[in-house]
């Protein structure tokens, strides 16, 4: 096999994971670099995988995983330390002569935001761009994927909630960004380009709410809540206070309609249209029932 040029980060989580399923059937090499061998046993059945153990963190072994590597997926899991991994790695990248960083940030993302995960994506975006590395930032918008952990509520009350009030929200498939991340780590035209990641409509909560129920075949009904009833919730269920903060001022700006532009990048790139939210539900039926 053709030595692996490119490294993948956070390629066991919900766009990884769809990437790498792009990457092995285009038959494209690539290393993955991942904190845990038991998290990444699927990578173990894929041919063109070459799965390395290490962390962000660790700065000799970043150096030693970007030997030979020319493009970089960068993703790293939601936390605290999110900003300090993902410039540790775009760091050591330059030093290491890697050209072209693909980065997972966030639709909207501001160095002036008043949402602090919107701050730390352009702070390493700029980083980037500051170290005259070439970049791809993939910017999606809300994933369709993040209404699977609402799964629970909407089987057993027939009910999900949040703090959005009547917004709308172009949502999109984590299989439409992870379809437009492999165009960018494997073909040309995509240096030095800011995608905005969409669904192919912008849709209020109770219009989620009536496809579920279409696709269901049973009633579900949309709650909005108050930020504070949100942030309540989201402190029992166990969320720690950095990303009790971080949701809420994500949904905030949500509700005051700042990610309800659509966008033509996927069908653009890809040369396919978005998934539809209704696609999205027929897909996870199981998951909803």
């Amino acid at each position: 096999m053709t030595q692996a040029k490119i490294l993948l980060t956070g390629a066991t989580g919900t766009v990884g994971s769809e990437l790498v399923k792009r990457l092995a059937a285009i038959e494209v090499p690539f290393k993955a670099l991942v904190r845990s061998a038991n998290k990444a046993a699927f990578l173990k059945s894929i041919p063109q995988a070459t799965v390395i153990t290490g962390d962000l963190a660790d700065t000799p072994g970043l150096e030693h995983a970007l030997k030979g590597i020319e493009k970089v997926f960068l993703l790293t899991d939601s936390s605290a330390e999110a900003e300090e991994l993902q410039l540790n790695l775009v760091n050591a990248a330059h030093r290491a002569g890697v050209s072209h960083i693909v980065k997972l940030s966030q639709f909207a993302a501001a160095a002036d935001s008043p949402v602090r995960f919107l701050r730390y994506h352009a702070r390493v975006e700029n980083r980037i761009k500051e170290l005259g590395i070439t970049y791809t930032f993939l910017r999606p918008n809300l994933y369709m994927q993040g209404l699977i952990a609402l799964k629970d509520y909407i089987k057993q009350d027939a009910k999900f909630y949040a703090a959005v009030g009547n917004a709308s929200i172009s949502l999109v498939d984590v299989r439409d960004i992870a379809a437009v991340a492999a165009a960018a780590l494997t073909a040309p035209g995509h240096e030095n380009k800011t995608y905005n990641i969409t669904g192919g409509e912008s849709l209020t909560h109770d219009a989620l709410a009536a496809i579920f129920s279409e696709v269901l075949g049973r009633k579900i009904s949309f709650i909005d809540v108050s930020a504070e009833e949100m942030e309540g919730a989201l402190r029992a269920a166990g969320f720690p206070e950095w990303q009790v903060g971080g949701l809420i001022e994500d949904y905030a700006h949500y509700a005051r309609g700042e990610a309800a532009a659509v966008y033509n990048t996927v069908k653009a790139v890809t040369g396919s249209d978005p998934v539809s939210f209704r696609q999205f539900v027929q897909d996870h039926t199981v998951l909803f029932s």
